[in-house]
């Protein structure tokens, strides 16, 4: 911390400002946060040698982190997202699941 800064600070009195402005100062912005989560969630390939399970237990944690962060993605964007994130030998899983016409939820 700066001499300015620790000036800035002796002269509050409340302990609630003083938080308020630290907060302020040192906070990673929100909109980072979402970018590095977002990014996440989008280059999550599954390898062929890994396990589905693990993988959509991964997914779905990704997915519950965005919505913490109120991305604004449908329920079908992260079905189509978690899908597209497979490897090729589950092409045949994936046009039998978009084929065989049930409404699809993440949960």
């Amino acid at each position: 911390m700066s001499n300015d800064e620790q000036k800035l600070y002796d002269r509050m009195d409340d302990v609630a400002l003083i938080l308020q402005r630290m907060k302020v100062v040192y906070e990673i912005p929100y909109r980072h946060t979402r970018y590095v989560a977002t990014k996440e969630f989008f280059r999550a390939k599954m390898t062929e040698e890994s396990f589905v399970e693990d993988h959509g237990v991964k997914m779905l944690s990704l997915v519950e982190n965005l919505k913490d962060l109120k991305a604004r993605l449908d329920n079908d964007t992260y079905i189509d997202m978690i899908l597209q994130l497979l490897p090729p030998s589950y092409d045949p899983f994936v046009v039998n699941f978009n084929t065989n016409g049930l409404e699809k939820s993440i949960k």
